[in-house]
């Protein structure tokens, strides 16, 4: 079969598709879940992947909503994956665009794996949650799950890695910063705010001693370094002397070298303020995502397909940085993580508007050309193994 039927395949599969890809997307807006509780999205991902024959494992990873997704060819060929994100951000909802991320990824999969028979191959499909963080038990799994996928071995067999993220600009993958986290524990005594306040030890006078340390670090950071907290629980009456009081921190840098490296400036600040107020600290740690490891072979090959799209690609400096666990990813293989304008240019992630431009025409109809990018560069890495190669010898080089 020619390169161009293959293609027509690609199209023709997603053209029928379309208007239940676009429905689910919309449901899953509807039904917004945060990190380890999207029962409802992975589900319904998991339920159109098994109808279109792939195997899916389900609960992977030690995580109950992440599955793992495979259809093979009886050819042998390269392993394409698709990273599939669907949850939302607590008290806002799909204000990150994942209802669209999701579907996309399962979309581009499915399209893609109508070829195999001419092209051989796999086709994978990663169900990542908690992307956002999420829920956990103490020492227990939260966010950065796409690393626990590492470490368990699913991306031991895939070449590459691909996922389209909503935007208010079509870019190519961006550097990203590498996160850990912190979460701070003080107990102190409990009394009586008005009676007896000297029998107490105040948890949250710690607290906020701490909260000001780390305020008055930041001068004295590297550029380039985030440290940014909330305060989680600060007592439960004003007339009673707070026992506990919490807080959870991200440091975020450009490696995950600089950012364990402050890690001991803080700590150091908890401990001197437990010590000062005679209150007692508690700190848990949780490693989060590492920076991106761009691939600019694999990036050049997106861009070709988002202009044929017709998208017209932002090339300008990147603006600023965020985190993301498919950092992680990205250094277990080549992966790209572009982005898909869904609305106005200044439209930010995280907020009131980027939520309502993940359920708008605009959005839904991102939707559809993203799962066309994505299979369309997954049928150019099956079929160009000069391609291909390119994109591996950037990623043993180990630089963009």
């Amino acid at each position: 079969m020619s390169d161009s039927a293959l293609r027509l395949n690609l199209e023709s599969n997603l053209e029928r598709h379309a208007a239940r890809y676009i429905a689910l997307a919309k449901t899953i807006h509807q039904q917004p879940e945060t990190g380890n509780d999207e029962y409802f999205a992975s589900g319904e991902l998991t339920r159109l992947l098994s109808e279109q024959q792939f195997t899916v494992t389900r609960h992977v990873a030690g995580h109950e909503t992440a599955f793992f997704a495979v259809k093979q060819s009886q050819k042998p060929g390269p392993t394409i994956a698709f990273l599939a994100e669907y949850d939302a951000l607590v008290g806002i909802g799909h204000a990150c665009g994942h209802n669209i991320i999701g579907v996309t990824s399962v979309a581009a999969a499915i399209a893609l794996s109508q070829v195999l028979d001419e092209t051989g191959g796999r086709v994978v499909v990663l169900g990542t949650p908690a992307e956002e963080g999420g829920k956990g038990g103490k020492g227990g799994p939260k966010g950065n799950v796409k690393a626990r996928f590492v470490a368990a071995g699913l991306l031991n067999d895939v070449d590459v890695a691909l996922i389209m993220h909503p935007a208010g600009k079509t870019r190519l993958t961006e550097e990203t910063l590498a996160n850990n986290h912190l979460y701070f524990h003080f107990h102190g005594k409990p009394s009586h705010a008005g009676s007896a306040p000297h029998l107490g030890i105040n948890a949250l006078d710690a607290l906020v001693l701490l909260y000001n340390g780390i305020s008055v670090l930041r001068q004295q950071l590297p550029d380039g370094v985030r440290v940014h907290g909330i305060i989680t629980h600060g007592g439960q009456a004003p007339n009673v002397i707070p026992d506990y009081a919490a807080a959870h921190y991200y440091i975020r840098a450009d490696s995950r070298e600089v950012v364990e490296s402050l890690e001991p400036r803080l700590r150091a600040i908890a401990e001197g303020v437990a010590l000062a107020t005679g209150t007692r600290v508690e700190i848990d740690h949780q490693v989060g995502p590492r920076d991106f490891k761009r691939n600019s072979a694999l990036d050049a090959l997106l861009h070709e397909e988002l202009t044929a799209a017709g998208e017209t690609v932002d090339l300008s400096p990147q603006q600023g940085k965020v985190s993301t666990d498919a950092g992680d990813i990205s250094h277990a293989v080549p992966t790209a993580h572009p982005f898909l304008k869904i609305g106005p240019d200044d439209l930010i992630f995280h907020t009131v508007p980027f939520r309502e431009a993940a359920n708008s025409e605009q959005g839904y109809q991102a939707l559809i050309t993203g799962a066309r990018v994505l299979a369309r560069s997954g049928l150019r890495l099956l079929t160009e193994p000069e391609r291909l190669q390119q994109v591996k010898a950037h990623f043993a080089r180990g630089h963009a």
